[in-house]
């Protein structure tokens, strides 16, 4: 190869390695120009495939080595994806990037300069104190910026005569002392005396009386933050008269002011990709994911459902693109009581002799496999970390194309961001509640948890003593901007709900109601189906 081709192949390498956030060691660099080199007449889609498959790895470090590079790249080989009409036909396969949560940039919100910064120091699963103060203080100031923007609680350019129902600007809570009349506030609900509530924001505390309150669509619980309409009385309660979840922002105005940095984990693209992928999203209108929940490997009439499920998708003429097995895998959690590892191991195995008998599905489809809240892990905290190989290097000896991930993880379709979650999360909010739930819009459930999670930007903004979060990592939980799709296994009812463009849905228990969901991402259609 001359130096002229060669020195052109390792600047588009490392710029499209940098644009999804990661760094090529020298030796790294060596492998992706030897793999590139091969495919002289179609370099861009080679080099394109590999970054993609890459970018589906679950890694520790964005510093990318040789065997990093050398694993995905011999996976091609192998699969002879990387022959020149394997790269023209393989838009899909590219197109689907899986995102753990461990390898997930983190940002932060600079009030002063007013805009986004990257952490870039090393994220310690053990993180400091004040690792947790900075976990209140990045959820309260991603709502507030967002919040500022909004015309009904910013503050008019100009001084002009304005009545009071058109005036909602937000006041600072040390500013309610002497002040009189109905004011807005933004706070945290938290409990800072036993059994006393109090409001609170980066600047002080006020106690709270929520019981008049008439509130919106949502779970008030602890930790959630609100903004509230009411007034400071004279023995220094905040009676809240009116409150609700801070207004949503659309997801383009989001994206405009993040100046192209990439919160999702997916990489970041410039116009001209964007408008490409856009263009091959519209014509993926045969890509299906099919979804299930609960698949206890352990129960035998579990196992013949799947078959079931499996057997219906080998016949049909285009196969699901991809296959997403949540947790748990195991009809009882996987504690400290629990001592059948090795039974567990080899019914992964078995679950992997299953998908191998079903050829079409085997070699067509991926399988994407999420740990539920009681699946063998470290402990019960979020996010968690992806199955341990120990479980499942039998399965992958049958389904070498098996994606292990983190819970919750995030895919990547073309332009489409897609958000998935396994977590009984609706028994614990309304467990959780402060305050009963509204029921002029809706009376359903779920679509109160929906509301929440959205406009909390956040997948479990549950108080800390009911779910642990690791600190250091609670970015890993935002929605922000708003994804495409968000998809919530839950053993409670299977359910679908659009909400202010958002698809949400709960596929269902697999091995308790039979239900999963089939789900097309370029229409956002949801099909839910059941045995």
């Amino acid at each position: 190869m001359d130096a002229l081709r060669r020195k052109k192949i390792q600047q588009k390498a490392q710029r499209k390695f940098k644009i999804r956030g990661f760094t090529l060691r020298i030796d790294a660099v060596e492998k992706v120009i030897s793999f590139v080199s091969g495919f002289e007449e179609a370099e861009d889609e080679a080099l394109d495939l590999l970054v993609d498959e890459i970018s589906k790895e679950s890694l520790k470090s964005s510093i990318l080595d040789k065997d990093s590079v050398d694993r995905v790249v011999n996976r091609l080989l192998d699969a002879e994806a990387a022959t020149e009409s394997g790269i023209s036909t393989s838009g899909n396969l590219s197109a689907l990037r899986v995102i753990d949560a461990f390898v997930m940039p983190k940002f932060f919100y600079d009030p002063i300069k007013r805009v986004f910064k990257e952490h870039n120091a090393k994220l310690l699963i053990h993180g400091e104190a004040s690792a947790k103060a900075a976990l209140y203080r990045d959820r309260f100031q991603l709502l507030h910026q967002r919040l500022s923007r909004d015309r009904h609680f910013s503050r008019p350019a100009f001084d002009v005569e304005m009545t009071y129902s058109e005036s909602s600007e937000i006041t600072p809570i040390h500013s309610l002392v002497g002040c009189t009349g109905r004011k807005w506030i933004i706070g945290v609900i938290s409990q800072l005396e036993d059994g006393r509530f109090f409001l609170e924001d980066l600047t002080a505390a006020v106690p709270v009386n929520l019981s008049n309150a008439k509130i919106t669509s949502g779970f008030f619980v602890e930790n959630t933050i609100i903004v509230a309409e009411g007034e400071l009385l004279i023995h220094g309660i905040f009676e809240v008269y009116t409150c609700g979840f801070p207004p949503l922002e659309d997801r383009d105005p989001s994206l405009s002011l993040l100046g192209g940095l990439d919160f999702f984990g997916g990489g970041s693209f410039s116009k001209d990709e964007t408008a490409r992928l856009a263009e091959l999203e519209k014509n993926a209108v045969n890509d299906m994911f099919v979804i299930l929940s609960d698949v206890y490997l352990d129960n035998d009439e579990t196992l013949a459902k799947l078959a079931t499920v499996l057997d219906g998708y080998e016949s049909v003429e285009v196969i699901p693109s991809l296959f997403v097995l949540m947790g748990n895998f195991c009809s009882r959690p996987c504690n400290l009581s629990f001592h059948s590892f090795s039974s567990l191991r080899s019914q992964f195995g078995k679950l992997g002799e299953m998908i191998g008998a079903h050829p079409r599905l085997r070699d067509g489809s991926r399988f994407l496999f999420l740990p539920g809240p009681y699946d063998v892990g470290p402990s019960t905290v979020l996010p968690r970390c992806a199955l341990p190989k120990y479980l499942t290097e039998d399965l992958q000896k049958h389904i070498p194309n098996a994606i292990f991930s983190s819970n919750p993880c995030r895919i990547k379709f073309f332009t489409q961001e897609i958000v998935f979650f396994r977590q009984d999360l609706l028994y614990r909010m309304q467990r959780s509640c402060l305050i009963t739930p509204s029921k002029e819009e809706t009376i359903d459930p779920f679509e109160h948890l929906v509301a929440t999670i959205t406009h909390q930007s956040h997948l479990c903004p549950l108080p800390l003593t009911v779910q642990p979060i690791i600190w250091n990592f609670d970015h890993c939980l935002r929605l922000y901007p708003s994804p495409h799709t968000i998809v919530l296994g839950d053993r409670s009812e299977q359910k679908a709900f659009k909400y202010t463009g958002i698809t949400c849905f709960n596929p269902g228990s697999f091995s308790n109601d039979s239900t999963f969901v089939a789900y097309r991402p370029c229409t956002q259609e949801v099909e839910l189906s059941s045995l």
